[in-house]
């Protein structure tokens, strides 16, 4: 380890240096322009589609995604980068389904659309469960895997020391300049990523000769195929096409962290353009994040925590100066993955807990009431991140929260959007029914007693709770039957998905058109490394 820590050069460190200089410049600059409320949560309803975009991209690429999908690359091969290019397919709902009612609507938190689809009950219960998963497992989950890669380099500070410090640094500014902040910084923090990371492909490329042939010679045939068998244990084909997209749809469609930079969009088009570009940037985690995964089985194959596979490829592969850079570019992943939970977190308890239902705070009160529940949740997280070591792998904690949670969320959302009938009864029982037997699910899986793999499992108990809601929706009484306001405002219609000026504009800035082109990616993806 003392060699390791060793081998960073002082001009990584002056890497390093640099790009903090520049993250605390945008958090001061902007802070002078955060005043109420709604600068603090939705920047103002300013952002343009490159920033959304960006954000998107910067904020969804964590620190748990370099440390886990590279280990897991390393381990099992490519076919988890499926998390990374299906992402498309959710987008593109996001685009023409939700963001239209959601910016319709002026909603600010995610759960307020289902206040205006269902009831109060179902808002509550969904922004509870959310708050619970955002700060225990996303934000919790990105310093932990931040602090393990930083160890690395300084092995003599303490775990608990470098979670501490990355959320204290990364709390203030976003407390401070709430989510313009956290979006200005995302765009640096997305060209740092996408600049390290294909350096660190290129490298690891070199030391296999530059040679696909060399690649897949050095590894087991189905190392480099996305496409595996209905037995496999890591992703069998059937939940990539079912369990991954809708694990993909409660992650890019209901999650406050992702979706409030849309609902900062200055308007639907920019907020259509900005989630498709998003959609065409997620195919590239697959060619410079996963693949040094995948090759690094054949440089380094005496790697016994895969964990630690990405922070290896850091110290042993890069020269100097890159090592610094790639540094920047995972503690850039570290930031935007904590600022974003941290920002999402306080705007859903401050407008779905604090605020009464149809209260109007001053701008300056909402403004401190956000700051203040920042800084709280920044803490439990700090406290709890330390406890993930206790997991099998970074990514497995997070695949073990998820595949719980998902399946009833997914189901209200889908079937309310498209439903007419669908009533807060059924929703509300959809979540309680679908989360207690998906606990069970996940128990008896645990212990050997149901056979199917999770992202399966997903599928399975996605259909379990859209029965449930169909059933009590149909058969409760009439009196839970959804208003016509709630369906003129919570359920889709054609008419509401393309903007008036998009329609009269040139086929080249039609949204449609670039969702189009983020799906051909996916199938290109699948051909090439089918």
């Amino acid at each position: 380890m003392n060699e390791v820590a060793q081998a960073l050069h002082p001009i990584d460190l002056v890497v390093v240096a640099l790009y903090f200089a520049v993250v605390i410049a945008i958090g001061i600059h902007v802070s002078r322009q955060t005043q109420t409320g709604e600068d603090l949560f939705l920047a103002g309803r300013s952002l343009g589609w490159f920033a959304i975009g960006m954000s998107l991209f910067a904020s969804n690429i964590s620190s748990t995604t370099l440390i886990g999908l590279t280990g897991s690359a390393y381990a099992d091969g490519i076919s988890v980068s499926a998390y990374e290019w299906v992402a498309g397919v959710p987008l593109i709902i996001l685009a023409f389904v939700f963001v239209p009612m959601f910016l319709a609507a002026r909603i600010t938190t995610v759960p307020e659309y289902l206040e205006v689809r269902y009831d109060n009950r179902v808002r509550r219960y969904f922004s509870a469960t959310t708050i619970a998963l955002t700060v225990l497992v996303d934000m919790a989950g990105g310093l932990y895997a931040g602090a393990v890669v930083l160890r690395v380099f300084f092995p003599d500070v303490s775990l608990w020391a470098f979670c501490a410090a990355i959320g204290l640094f990364a709390g203030l500014y976003t407390a401070t300049g709430g989510l313009r902040a956290v979006v200005y910084t995302d765009i640096l923090q997305a060209v740092v990523l996408l600049v390290g990371s294909t350096a660190l492909t290129i490298v690891m490329f070199g030391k296999l000769d530059y040679s696909w042939a060399t690649v897949l010679a050095s590894a087991p045939a189905e190392h480099f195929s996305v496409i595996r068998p209905f037995d496999d244990p890591q992703l069998p084909w059937p939940g990539l096409v079912s369990g991954v997209v809708l694990l993909g749809f409660w992650y890019w469609v209901t999650n406050q962290y992702i979706v409030q930079r849309v609902l900062g969009a200055r308007d639907l088009r920019h907020a259509q353009w900005g989630a498709m570009f998003g959609g065409g940037l997620k195919l590239l985690p697959l060619l410079v994040m996963v693949l040094p995964g995948a090759m690094a089985i054949s440089v380094y194959p005496d790697i016994a925590n895969r964990d630690m596979v990405f922070p290896t490829m850091i110290v042993s592969a890069l020269p100097i100066g890159l090592s610094g850079l790639v540094l920047a570019g995972l503690i850039a992943a570290i930031m935007s993955s904590v600022d974003s939970t941290l920002n999402a977190s306080s705007t859903l308890i401050v407008h779905d807990f604090v605020m009464k239902d149809g209260e109007q705070l001053e701008p300056t009160v909402e403004r401190r009431y956000g700051q203040f529940t920042t800084l709280a949740v920044m803490v439990v997280a700090i406290v709890w991140a330390p406890a993930i070591e206790n997991f099998s792998g970074l990514w497995a904690y997070l695949q073990q929260v998820f595949s719980i949670l998902v399946p009833p969320v997914a189901a209200i959302f889908l079937i309310g959007a498209f439903w007419k009938g669908a009533t807060a009864n059924g929703a509300f029982w959809a979540l309680a029914v679908g989360h207690a037997i998906g606990a069970c699910v996940f128990i008896a899986t645990q212990v050997g007693l149901w056979p199917l793999h999770f992202t399966i499992n997903v599928f399975v108990m996605t259909v379990v709770s859209g029965c449930v809601l169909g059933l009590v929706s149909k058969y409760g009484s009439a009196e839970s039957l959804p208003r016509a306001d709630q369906i003129q405002r919570g359920v889709w219609r054609p008419a509401i998905a393309i903007a008036p000026e998009t329609k009269a504009a040139s086929f080249l800035v039609d949204p449609r058109l670039h969702a189009a082109l983020v799906l051909c990616g996916i199938v290109a993806t699948v051909v090439v490394f089918w």
